[in-house]
């Protein structure tokens, strides 16, 4: 579980930080995500896709239901959050290594670019859906577009991006 956590925790950080905006609410994520990991373990099909795609979909649905929660529940006023002026101590984390930074940089790099050869509509619909969490019915009320179309743009640009950024799944030597 260490190995893993130690190769992923970045990549589901930085996927939470998109998705939840908040550092602390990204940390959640991450914990929840590694929990549930270790409760489901025995759930994981290989057949179905990388280890990598099953932590990144379980760390996208405990964001979405982490910013639903947010929405149901009611915040501290501002000013009573203005007044304490403490700040949490902040729980540090070993730095990742020279060479993994590089990697994650790398492989940040690669995504980047096969979401830009993504035609817009199809890139449009993806960020709306991964990065903000939006269901492809809220999507499809968002763009005034009809739902079908949505779930078409969607499940082409993922087919493509699988196609693009193969070479970055385990077992390659990218």
């Amino acid at each position: 579980m260490s190995q893993l956590y130690d190769r992923y925790a970045p990549a589901v950080l930085g996927l939470a930080l998109r998705i939840t905006r908040e550092p602390a609410d990204a940390e959640e994520v991450v914990v929840d995500t590694f929990a549930q990991v270790w409760r489901d373990a025995a759930r994981f099909a290989a057949q179905r896709g990388s280890v990598g795609a099953w932590l990144a979909t379980i760390a996208r649905s405990r964001a979405l239901d982490l910013l639903r929660a947010r929405g149901r529940r009611t915040r501290l006023d501002d000013s009573a959050e203005s007044l304490s002026g403490i700040e949490p101590a902040a729980m540090g984390s070993p730095a990742p290594s020279p060479m993994a930074a590089l990697l994650a940089d790398e492989r940040t790099r690669r995504v980047q670019a096969a979401m830009a050869t993504l035609p817009a509509a199809q890139r449009k619909a993806l960020e709306l859906g991964y990065f903000e969490g939006l269901s492809q019915t809220e999507i499809a009320e968002r763009l005034d577009e009809p739902l079908g179309t949505v779930k078409t743009r969607m499940r082409l640009g993922l087919r493509r991006l699988r196609e693009l950024l193969a070479p970055l799944g385990p077992g390659s030597a990218a």
